[in-house]
């Protein structure tokens, strides 16, 4: 079965470990590693013939076009991670209508003429809370979101619809594609149903923390279901010369730090095991119908 990689595409400053010690107002002035960790990833993809879809925050496109177009040259997919890096959640919609169409400016500007089918908030903040966001990217022609990490979410059927609750995922919400009212889609990053709950295996911090054998039976398990695995990582995860950054908890560094010398090897073996390609063509029969 095809499985659907993602990359998340952001500075490692970015990452919400370092928001209450990094402010936006200094993002400028520190050191940009972002395209060489970018280009890591791609030489990586490159060698096992992968292509992916890469959620490139407008932030960066603004400063490195180039890369962008890259990754479009390299034939993988380009979808939106926002502009700001700011926690869906914590948006009014204005604000969040003025955040998603900087990004999509910055992303056609430096791809004139790419399609932009898809989005992923920062940190997987689509909750309960913040549904109203999902109208809107139907407003400017998204076909996808992948926004929503199932946690705690009491067992729902393949394909039920989001709906209302409290701040942690969206209460009700399956674990797998769901075709929404105004036509979008929800593609949901992977997770598992054991002991009557809904358990992180797919991507970022959990990728790192646990064996490669756990993510690998995971998929194995998803795929059992009759269903793609959605992987996801982002770049700064195979930088281990990441500059440290002080004053930050003990346990947010420990999940942002923890075996970033191990993610490459660990993704390369990753890519040997399984077949992956970008979401649009993993779901590209769904999305026909958006």
């Amino acid at each position: 079965m095809l499985n659907a990689l993602t990359i998340d595409v952001e500075e490692h400053f970015q990452a919400h470990a370092y928001e209450r010690v990094i402010d936006r107002r200094d993002w400028e002035r520190l050191p940009s590693r972002v395209a060489a960790n970018t280009r890591r990833v791609m030489a990586l993809l490159a060698a096992h013939g992968v292509r992916a879809t890469f959620f490139v925050l407008g932030w960066v496109a603004e400063r490195h076009p180039e890369l962008v177009r890259e990754v479009a040259a390299a034939g993988h997919e380009v979808a939106s991670h926002g502009y700001a890096h700011e926690l869906l959640y914590r948006q009014e919609p204005e604000a969040f209508r003025a955040d998603l169409g900087r990004s999509l400016e910055a992303l056609r500007r430096a791809v004139p003429g790419t399609e932009v089918l898809g989005y992923r908030a920062p940190a997987f903040s689509l909750t309960d809370d913040s549904l109203w966001a999902l109208p809107i990217l139907r407003e400017y022609g998204l076909r996808y979101d992948s926004s929503l990490l199932p946690l705690g979410a009491r067992a729902a059927g393949q394909g039920s619809r989001l709906r209302g609750g409290k701040r942690h995922g969206v209460r009700g919400a399956g674990r797998f594609a769901a075709r929404l009212h105004d036509g979008l889609w929800e593609f949901p990053v992977s997770t598992l149903r054991v002991a009557g709950r809904n358990w992180p295996v797919a991507g970022g911090g959990f990728f790192r923390l646990f064996p490669l054998w756990v993510t690998r039976g995971a998929i194995r398990r998803i795929n059992a279901e009759g269903e793609p695995a959605i992987v996801y990582l982002h770049p700064w995860e195979l930088d281990p010369q990441e500059p440290p950054v002080t004053g930050v908890a003990a346990l947010a560094r420990f999940r942002h730090r923890v075996n970033l010398d191990r993610t490459e090897e660990r993704l390369r073996r990753l890519l040997s095991t399984y077949a992956f390609a970008p979401l649009r063509e993993v779901f590209a029969a769904r999305l026909a119908h958006a």
